[in-house]
């Protein structure tokens, strides 16, 4: 079954996507690395280096070499006469940020959402136009969001992917991460419109990891699932659920599921609890529900702007500090640009320390260097790919950015964890590596062309939101 549309990476579509065959065989097909930056001999000179490594801690004037996409050395100063250079003067080197829970296909529904309208929040317009989004618009979507997540110095995201309505959905969201050059983890969910009472479609899981993509080891595949307990999207069967998490289980793939309050009893209760389970939005859970949860070493992803602006009243406090001392593994996360209206990793920082001191004011600190630890190295153990990024060690990938730190509402700056946590933003982002690809230098895409990326997307909603007042 072929299909032909117009592709911005290659200019037709069935070149960067093939549909699956009616025998259930296809694949996302050709890689589309020819559209991205090539890999460079690249030496960053004389940045203020945070490595969020333990080991090697900070240089605060020092050198990177990067080499095939691999940081080959840290140092005080290297020599590489081979390199091309990148000035690191008067900026802050650190690892990307990396995003643990992203619904990427609906971030372009962003201009339609409105968080305090019951009528057009973020679940009504989600709900109601998941049904009518078509591969090609999640494409567009995913795209902008990426662009966005790129801007912002994230350079690893979790496509945690809810509208999976069929193969086609599945192979649109892939290729379109496959094009940005992001890192990516994809979690491959259910369909909006699909009943409670039938699983998601499991078989097509297994032909999407039969044919994953080699992107060298850019891109991971896990499964998103539906939550057994009480919420706007409605309560899945318990053993439709136990279902679903046994066939994923048999692939030896990680498991992701939003957190209401008593899903941790209920997961407890029926054996799925477990390291390879990463539970979103620490609110409402019981003490001993804490105690399983370090026990089984589930993990949890935390989207403090959402978090603090959507669910406070609804599912508690933001519950980072007793998971913090419980042991559990967290990390930090966008969850949904359409309903934070922006992808703004600096912005989720703030807001969890700002809901920390809110709680508990300066008798337990939440200390800028943790902050940044939970945005980066943090991300990388929840997704299971902290031996290839995270940090900024001799050995593992280049995923780096480059802050500066001599803009207007960054400078004069003396603790670099400080000013990265209460004064930057996006727009200080200079340089985004990824992989040892400069997919942004200079506040600019190398290659991704954003007005291409703003006009579909806009196209997309603009058709999309003739359904809102069907």
């Amino acid at each position: 079954m072929a299909i032909s549309r117009f592709c911005s990476c290659h200019g037709l579509w069935d070149h960067c996507y093939r549909a699956p065959a009616e025998d259930g065989g296809a694949s996302p097909a050709a890689n589309p690395a020819s559209a991205l930056p090539l890999r460079k001999t690249y030496l960053i000179r004389h940045a203020h280096i945070l490595t969020i490594d333990p080991a090697l801690g900070d240089f605060p004037f020092g050198d990177i070499l990067v080499r095939d996409g691999v940081i080959a050395k840290v140092a005080a100063s290297i020599e590489a006469p081979d390199a091309e250079v990148i000035d690191g003067r008067g900026m802050i080197a650190m690892p990307g940020f990396i995003d643990t829970h992203w619904h990427l296909w609906n971030a372009s529904l962003r201009g339609l959402v409105r968080a305090d309208d019951p009528e057009s929040g973020y679940f009504p317009v989600t709900l109601k136009l998941g049904p009518h989004c078509s591969p090609e618009d999640a494409r567009r979507s995913v795209r902008l969001g990426v662009a966005e997540a790129l801007a912002s110095g994230i350079t690893t995201v979790h496509d945690w992917s809810h509208n999976i309505r069929t193969p086609h959905h599945a192979d649109a969201e892939v290729n379109a991460l496959r094009s940005t050059g992001i890192r990516a983890h994809f979690s491959y969910g259910w369909g909006q419109d699909l009943p409670l009472a039938d699983p998601m479609n499991l078989e097509d899981l297994g032909r999407v990891q039969r044919s994953w993509p080699d992107d060298e080891g850019l891109l991971t595949l896990g499964a998103a699932l539906r939550t057994p307990v009480a919420n706007p999207r409605g309560i899945v069967p318990v053993d439709v659920l136990r279902r679903e998490v046994d066939a994923v289980r048999s692939l030896g793939l990680h498991m992701t599921m939003h957190a209401r309050p008593g899903v941790v009893s209920v997961l407890d209760s029926h054996a799925m609890l477990g390291p390879d389970l990463q539970l979103v939005h620490p609110q409402g859970i019981s003490a001993s529900e804490i105690e399983r949860l370090a026990q089984n070493g589930t993990r949890f992803s935390c989207s403090p702007v959402i978090e603090m602006h959507y669910a406070q009243a609804a599912r508690g406090e933001i519950q980072f500090h007793e998971l913090e001392e419980a042991g559990i593994r967290q990390s930090l996360s966008i969850d949904s640009s359409a309903a934070s209206a922006n992808a703004d990793f600096f912005a989720c920082m703030r807001a969890l320390l700002w809901s920390h001191k809110q709680r508990f004011g300066a008798s337990k600190p939440l200390p800028p260097k943790r902050l940044l630890e939970l945005a980066t190295l943090d991300g990388a153990r929840d997704l299971g790919i902290d031996d290839t990024t995270g940090s900024i060690t001799p050995g593992k990938r280049a995923d780096i950015i480059l802050v500066r730190t001599r803009d207007i509402n960054m400078a004069p700056v003396v603790d670099p964890y400080f000013s990265l946590v209460y004064s930057a933003q996006p727009s200080n982002v200079d340089t985004v590596m990824v992989d040892g690809r400069v997919i942004r230098q200079k506040n600019e895409f190398t290659t991704l062309d954003v007005e291409e990326i703003v006009r579909e997307a806009t196209q997309s909603v603009t058709n999309l939101a003739t359904y809102l007042s069907a």
